[in-house]
């Protein structure tokens, strides 16, 4: 209709009429949402209203502007949404005449150079052919219009520095911090990493690195209790503590280099000991370990400071002590025997792989989680499993038990918890509180920036904040907190800081895997059944029980399971659950097959090694193939055998 407009009124008149018929037509759809139709637009367009309050709440009638400049979302979409906002009817009428006058003022010339044809021959002159690539050019224009005036706006306050000390500083030295500062060196930036602590962040330090040390020692010591089921004689093992800790330190002594200053200053990096600060988008000031202070002009900033525990503000929790998945490597390491009762706060990954853990190292423990039940983000038949492989090794699990409070009675440790309306005390002599962990965000310099800061720091699909030359990777940017994760954002962040002006690249979070290292391991890659469910994808599961593995049955690990969610009537992928020995490995084989999308039948194709543990993956696949095999061609061949014997 505009490039008639355009053909039938000429440029000038035709701009007019369609400008002004097509803002008063929008805003006419708007009052409509807003008065007569609100449920029924939030009925149809969901999903997308969210989206529109979103944009909304962070930029304001702005965002209104840069959808009309790019229409990301269809205009009549955007004309009945917005009538669910708060924005006033003439501000969504004039930003709405702004933002679409440019792309009108396009195809009303497009249609005005057509009406000037006459003859085949006129195609090709080049004035038209201009207005029809300007019609593919103005999206781009458009979005590069629309970054200038952003920048232009979030910059205004402060004066830029006309040349830097760094290409790149990075405020943080865990996963994401280690791989963007190593990107930066490698393509011969100038890059600066701080680190307030330890290198390596908390996946070394408190986190993967150790907990995985001391689940292997447990581990151990569960199989000499167990070794007649492998036809030795059974053992009770002596536990010598503080022997097992140091193993755990000699482990993280032995990795730490891959994570030094050393390494990292060989690799071209900058490494500074102390504590950082944003002073302005380009300036950071570095509170160094002697006691100097530091400021650096930089071009672009990535913050990668991680998470720490989250402690429940419990009343008297900080009477009793508490430990924490950070502190108990130290706190515990110079101690005879595990403690010998144990409370763990919490029935998520770390606090299930914790409590089984000490349980097998001699300690009588208690499991405290206010949900229905341990690992809340799995499905519930998993949930079920680590709960029963949990209570045989002695771990007392309490679901559906809030904690009240912690106190002291004549010298006894106490926690008191309530479970359908009963209370019940708990004496311990250490606790460690494993109910998540919580993102560094405090004494950064964000919110003096500006910069939103919620659960975590706020950014967009690119890995921005509101700077676009400040970037956040890892715990601190979220959704999910893995050093995986992280590492995987960290190649965004880096690569968006370094060459964001030439080409910027969107974080993919498209098959994100993740594992729980009890015994069962869990591991699972894209969507459970409970999700796939409340998203109200349509799915099919196919699945194959481990029990029935010959190199399972072999290692006496003949328990668990592998679980295929896939399209209904197709081999392609939705999801996996794999519970069993070394299902954190065995997951690759999905997540490779997701990434690139492969299905089910290429997996089922592929030659695996007897007798292993990933013949799992290709048994599953089978069980796929044999429920999709057609019974009438089986009939056929039955038939073309028969005819064959005469």
């Amino acid at each position: 209709m505009t490039l008639g407009a355009g053909a039938l009124f000429g440029f000038w008149q035709g701009l007019l009429i369609v400008s002004f018929a097509s803002s008063i037509g929008a805003t006419l759809a708007f009052l409509a949402a807003r008065y007569l139709l609100r449920d029924w637009v939030r009925e149809r367009l969901g999903t997308r209203a969210d989206a529109i309050d979103e944009g909304m709440r962070r930029d304001g009638p702005f965002y209104l502007f840069s959808l009309r400049l790019i229409p990301v979302i269809p205009f009549f979409a955007v004309n009945l949404l917005m009538g669910l906002t708060s924005i006033r009817a003439l501000t969504f009428y004039l930003v709405s005449q702004a933002g679409m006058l440019a792309g009108t003022a396009t195809y009303v010339n497009a249609g005005t150079q057509l009406a000037r044809l006459n003859s085949l021959s006129g195609i090709v002159s080049p004035t038209l052919l201009f207005s029809f690539a300007l019609l593919g050019l103005f999206p781009w224009i458009a979005r590069m219009v629309l970054n200038l005036l952003k920048r232009r706006k979030v910059y205004a306050k402060w004066q830029k520095p006309k040349s830097f000390d760094r290409n790149l500083i990075v405020i943080g030295a865990g996963a994401a911090g280690l791989v963007s500062a190593y990107i930066a060196a490698a393509t011969k930036a100038r890059v600066t990493l701080v680190e307030a602590h330890k290198m390596g962040g908390d996946c070394l330090n408190y986190g993967c690195v150790p907990s995985k040390a001391l689940i292997k020692s447990a581990k151990i010591a569960h199989q000499m209790r167990k070794a007649d089921y492998y036809g030795l004689e059974p053992v009770t093992p002596k536990v010598p503590f503080a022997k097992v800790m140091a193993r755990v330190h000699k482990v993280i002594a032995e990795i730490e280099p891959h994570d030094s200053v050393n390494r990292y200053a060989g690799l071209g990096v900058e490494v500074l000991q102390g504590y950082a600060k944003l002073i302005d988008p380009w300036t950071v000031e570095i509170a160094l370990a002697d006691g100097t202070t530091q400021r650096l002009t930089t071009l672009a900033v990535i913050i990668a400071t991680g998470a720490a525990p989250f402690v429940p503000p419990l009343p008297g929790i900080d009477d009793v002590g508490y430990l924490t998945s950070d502190t108990l490597w130290d706190r515990l390491k110079d101690r005879e025997h595990a403690p010998k009762r144990l409370v763990v706060l919490g029935g998520g990954p770390i606090g299930s792989e914790l409590a089984q853990s000490f349980a097998r190292l001699g300690s009588e423990v208690t499991q405290v989680e206010m949900a229905p039940r341990i690992m809340i983000r799995e499905d519930e038949e998993v949930s079920a499993l680590v709960k029963a492989s949990l209570e045989a090794d002695g771990v007392k699990v309490l679901t559906g038990h809030k904690a009240l409070a912690c106190g002291v009675t004549d010298g006894e440790k106490w926690i008191e918890v309530e479970h359908e309306g009963q209370k019940l005390r708990i004496g311990f002599d250490e606790m460690i509180a494993a109910v998540g962990r919580a993102p560094r965000l405090k004494g950064f310099g964000l919110e003096e920036l500006g910069i939103k800061v919620n659960r975590v720091v706020e950014t967009n699909k690119y890995l921005e904040t509101l700077y676009p030359n400040i970037l956040a990777a890892g715990d601190v940017a979220g959704p999910y907190q893995f050093t995986h994760t992280a590492g995987h954002q960290a190649w965004f962040a880096a690569v968006n800081a370094l060459f964001g002006d030439v080409k910027r690249f969107k974080a993919d979070y498209r098959v994100i895997p993740w594992a729980t290292f009890t015994d069962p391991e869990v591991a699972r890659v894209g969507l459970s059944e409970a999700e796939a469910r409340e998203k109200g994808i349509p799915f099919e599961v196919t699945r194959y029980g481990i029990d029935d593995l010959d190199r399972a049955i072999a290692d006496g690990s003949a328990h668990g399971f592998v679980k295929v969610l896939t399209v209904p009537g197709k081999d392609r992928i939705l999801g996996v659950t794999i519970v069993g020995e070394h299902a954190g490995d065995l997951i690759a084989e999905f997540v490779l097959a997701m990434k690139h999308g492969l299905g089910l039948g290429k997996v089922l194709g592929t030659i695996h090694i007897y007798p292993t543990l990933a013949e799992a993956n290709k048994y599953a696949a089978g069980e796929w193939r044999r429920a999709h095999v057609n019974p009438r061609l089986l009939a056929w061949v039955e038939r073309y055998h028969s005819w064959r014997r005469g």
